[in-house]
């Protein structure tokens, strides 16, 4: 089994950015998602390790990086990403959930060499309904973490609940509050606020989206609410250079606890493909000339 290595890089407003690397051969950076650290992914970095050397990221405000700051933004993490491409000399990225939305956003300026994303949380007309936010600030601000927590699945739809009643939700928060993790779940949440409130900032009609040049692989499963996919579907009209797969049997949480090894075999499968069409169309300019 490949060891992981820890270091830190400075982004480009001085704050330290955590990244766990492991594995062999090109960069592939990994943007974990809402309540979630570089460590829930280790499973998927190591389905992905024997084809690519995988950084996995803490997004600032989260273990070994620093805060959010005042002036969060999902500019300021997109900075953060790419501090993290360039350090490593990497030019594959892999963003999951909110993690895929900041990597959308750095492929607007700099792009790779192939961008995944597994159901970025991108808002188009009004999709995300973040109406919920206000109360969930409330209910954190005094405290309330099971509340909170139940108000956040409840809002986001992210666990396939469908209309199950709050006390449903409340039962499912617990849980995941008082489990093995639940002290580190707990103190993650404090990055939600301001999260969610940029995910409903840049809500548009997703045409900013069309100026993404990177080969993008958007990806998602069908146990998933449908604002997901219908961004999903919605990308892959508008972004003249994707592929989209909707994959069944998967929910959001795919990527980070219930089927790494699937997502993993997607991302190796588009990244090959990817490679091949590259070499063949050098091989047919080479033939033309």
């Amino acid at each position: 089994m490949c060891t992981a290595t820890t270091t830190t890089v400075r982004s480009a407003d001085g704050t330290p950015i955590g990244v766990l690397s492991l594995g062999r051969g090109p960069g592939l950076v990994v943007v974990p998602g809402n309540n979630r650290r570089a460590t829930h992914y280790e499973t998927l970095a190591r389905e992905l390790a024997d084809d690519f050397t995988v950084h996995l990221v803490d997004r600032r405000g989260r273990g070994q990086s620093g805060p959010q700051g005042p002036h969060y933004s999902i500019e300021a993490e997109a900075a953060d990403v790419y501090a993290v491409l360039r350090e490593t000399d990497s030019d594959l990225l892999f963003g999951h959930s909110h993690g895929g939305l900041v990597a959308l956003h750095l492929a607007l300026w700099r792009p790779v060499d192939a961008l995944c994303v597994y159901e970025p949380v991108v808002s188009i007309g009004g999709s995300f309904d973040a109406s919920w936010l206000p109360e969930f600030r409330r209910q954190l601000a005094v405290g309330r973490h099971g509340a909170a927590m139940a108000t956040f699945l409840k809002g986001t739809r992210i666990v396939p609940m469908g209309d199950a009643p709050m006390f449903v939700y409340r039962a499912v928060a617990e849980l995941l509050l008082h489990g093995a993790n639940g002290a580190e779940t707990r103190a993650l949440m404090s990055a939600t606020p301001a999260e969610v409130a940029e995910i409903a900032r840049l809500d548009s009609d997703g045409r900013r989206y069309a100026s993404i040049q990177s080969p993008t692989l958007l990806l998602g499963g069908g146990r998933t609410a449908d604002y997901l996919t219908t961004a999903l579907r919605r990308l892959h009209q508008l972004m003249p250079d994707s592929e989209c797969r909707i994959r069944p049997e998967l929910d959001h949480h795919a990527p980070d606890f219930l089927a790494p090894r699937t997502v993993a075999n997607e991302i190796k499968a588009f990244i090959a493909d990817r490679r091949t069409e590259h070499v063949e169309m050098g091989i047919r300019g080479a033939v033309r000339a």
